[in-house]
Order: C-alpha cells, then structure tokens, then sequence
C-alpha cells in the first residue's frame, strides 16, 4: 500500500550483480568483435598489398605492352569510381509536373564513356605517331589515320557534344550541364594524367618505375615514422597523418630515392626509351644511354680539396657522381613535399560526398582511386621534368620519315630517294 502511493520520483532498486555482469560482459564482446574486425582488415590488407606487388612487379618483367594495358584498366576502374559520384538517377527534376513519370537517367550513360573513348583515342594516338613514327608513317594503311588523326578526333568530339546538346531535357538542364563539366573534369585529372604516365613508360621504365616507387614509399615510410613517434595532427582533412610522420618520411625517401633509384639504372631494359612493344625483361635490349646515366666528375674547391686531402692522408681533387642522382633528389622531394597533397585533395573529396572510399575494387584498399590519388600528381610532374631538363631533342628516323610523307608530294619523295640512293652508292654502299 504505502509502496503503491511512493513518490514517482523514488530512486528505482539498484542493478544486481548479475545485470551488471551482463552489461560487462556485452561491452567486452563488442570490443572484442571490433578488435577481431581490425585484425581481419588489417590481414586482408596486407594480404592484397603484397598480391599488388608481386603483380606488379611480374607485369613491369613482361614488359612495356603489359604495363601500358595496366595503366589504362587502372584510368578506366578510376574514372568509373569517380563519375559515379555524379549521377542523375536520385535527383529530382528541377520542375514539379515532371516528378510523376521522369525517373530515367536523361545523360545517357554511353555519351559519358564516349567522351572518354574520343579522349583515349586522341591522347594516345598522339603518342603512338610520336614514339612510333618509323612504323606508322612507314605503313600505307596507318598513314591516312597518322596524318588526318587530329581531324578525326575533333570531329569524333563533336558528334559526342552535338548528342549532350540533343540529349536536354527540360527539368535537368542544371543537372545534365553540372554532370557535363564533371566529365570533363573527369577526363583532364584521370585521362590526361595517364596519357602522360603512359608517355613516361615509352620514355624508359625507370621514368615511371621509379617515381611510382617513391610515392609508395614515402606513404609507407608516414604511417611507420606515425604511428612510432606521431603527436602533432597535420591537415584536418586526413586527421591520422601527423607532422612527425611528414617530416619523417620526407629524410626517409630522400634515402631510399638514391639508393634505388642508383640500382635500377644499370640495367638497359630499365633507361631505354621502348622502339619495339614487344621488348621483355629477357630481351636484348640496347641504347645509347642518356647522358644523366653517365658517371661525371665534380672538381672539389680548392681550400676544401686541400682540406680533405689532408685529412685522408691521400690527394682528393674530384668527387665523382652521377647526374640522375641529382634528379633522384628532386623526385623525391615532389614526391613528399607535394604527391601527397593529391591524398589530401582526394580526402577533401571524400569527405564533400560524405564516403569512406571511392570503391571496393581492391579489398581492404577501397577503390583504385584511393590507391591512386598520388600517383597521378607524380607521374604528371615526372613527364612535364624529364621533357623539360632530361629529354634529348635528337633528330630520328621516325622525324625524318614524317617530315617526308606530310611535307613532300609523291614526285619529291621519288626525286630524294634517286638522291639518296647515289649518294649512298659514292660511299661504296650498294642498295
């Protein structure tokens, strides 16, 4: 009776034992499920980290064909992750009248890998006319493709942009025109990036092998200088990447860039720029090296030379080293100081759609872009160095060939080939 009329706000009993046993025990089952969780990511991901290594490195042994294919399935799983961030389907029309009966995508899906087949088409024609010359121009059916290639792409580009324009549809136009500039964006960091990633390989396979090793090493040298001596957050955009690790793998890579950078170059399979796309590791491959695989001599200052000389007990005048160190010094300082900022940006991107990864197409990685985010921005600022202060301007038979098909009609190659031809018989040489 008198617990009936109690206070409603009396105290209720207190928990038994075995009610706060039960709560206990279900706390640490899920901190046990979770820990078990972790361990699974974690063996997951190392498992298929060293499944992409060991196939990577077997693919860069069959050769440069193999690693072009990569590149291109790797640009096109990318640009499927990141176009599909933007799609028409959940979005409501602009206009009430039209939300009963429009639930159709109206940017078709074929128009947006249209435009990245014509993007391929173009970019990679390009640098099969640049590096192949003495084959296309030698070849009377690849001919007409390799002189009027720049036409037909325009063209190719303008059939696509004609059907975006036939394709508007009243109560999507801000939509369809957001998701046009998106695959434009698309196709200038994805597509463009990976012409000129691709452009680095024909170039020679250190020019991509190594740089992409760079950035693969300065993420792992982060996480380990991190999680050992990591205190100080560095961008809010990635809450788990510290200062310490930055700073870290920065004096890490610079290390690792001239001791593997310094192996790599002894092998010509690695510094030759590809002629034939059939070449493999057990190829015969030979060049004439480019002049930064050549050992030079720096002539040490004389207060220093007397310096040193002194205190070796033996004269010291020069010190010898090899150019492409010094640019090995450069890689990896982009590669620290500046790739990192394409995770950054990714991360950024990331977090404005309100996702963990862009995908699942690597387990325990995410998607490919996740993967590639740095890669990207290296193999961009390795192509646009070595053009600029590496390559050398030569000229070939390949340039020569193309200047005589696009430039001489059919009687002035006929006239140079009579020229020639005696020319070559004055020296002895019988054709």
């Amino acid at each position: 009776m008198f617990r009936l009329l109690s206070s409603p706000t009396e105290r209720p009993p207190p928990r038994s034992q075995t009610d706060v046993e039960l709560a206990v025990k279900t706390k640490q089952d899920v901190q046990e499920a979770e820990r078990t969780k972790k361990r699974q990511n974690l063996v997951t991901r190392t498992l298929w980290t060293f499944i992409m290594i060991g196939g990577f490195m077997g693919i860069l042994l069959m050769g440069h064909a193999y690693l072009i294919l990569l590149v291109m399935v790797c640009q096109t799983i990318v640009y499927r992750e990141v176009t599909a961030l933007f799609s028409l389907k959940d979005m409501s029309p602009e206009t009430a009248e039209l939300a009963v009966n429009e639930h159709k995508d109206p940017w078709s899906k074929t128009l947006n890998w249209y435009f990245f087949a014509v993007t391929n088409y173009f970019l990679y024609g390009e640098s099969i006319i640049y590096y192949f010359k003495h084959v296309v121009f030698a070849d009377g059916q690849l001919l007409p493709f390799a002189t009027n290639h720049r036409m037909i792409s325009f063209t190719l580009y303008t059939i696509g942009f004609m059907g975006f324009v036939l394709s508007l549809k009243r109560g999507y136009l801000k939509q369809q025109f957001g998701l046009f500039c998106w695959v434009h964006m698309s196709l200038l960091l994805i597509v463009v990036s990976s012409h000129f990633i691709i452009n680095n390989i024909l170039e020679g396979l250190i020019w991509f092998f190594v740089p992409a090793s760079l950035v693969i090493c300065n993420d792992v040298f982060a996480y380990i200088w991190g999680i050992t001596l990591g205190r100080t957050p560095l961008i809010k955009l990635s809450p788990k990447k510290t200062v310490e690790g930055f700073v870290g793998a920065f004096w890490s890579t610079l290390i690792f860039s001239v001791i593997w950078g310094t192996y790599f170059m002894r092998f010509n399979y690695m510094i030759c720029p590809v002629h034939d796309l059939g070449v493999s590791v057990w190829s015969n491959v030979q060049c004439v090296p480019n002049p930064v695989f050549i050992a030079k001599e720096w002539e040490i200052w004389a207060p220093l030379r007397v310096f040193l000389s002194q205190l070796l007990g033996r004269p010291v005048t020069v010190i010898p080293y090899l150019p492409y160190q010094l640019h090995l010094l450069v890689f990896a300082i982009f590669a620290s100081l500046v790739a990192p900022f394409g995770g950054f940006f990714a991360s950024g991107f990331k977090r404005a759609f309100d996702i963990k990864d862009f995908g699942h197409s690597i387990p325990g990685h995410g998607g490919m872009t996740d993967r590639m985010d740095c890669q990207f921005l290296m193999g961009v600022f390795t192509y646009v160095y070595y053009s600029s202060l590496i390559r050398e301007h030569n000229v070939t038979v390949g340039s020569i060939l193309q200047m005589i098909v696009s430039g001489l009609t059919v009687e002035e190659q006929l006239e140079l080939m009579r020229d020639l031809k005696k020319y070559m018989q004055g020296r002895g040489i019988t054709i």
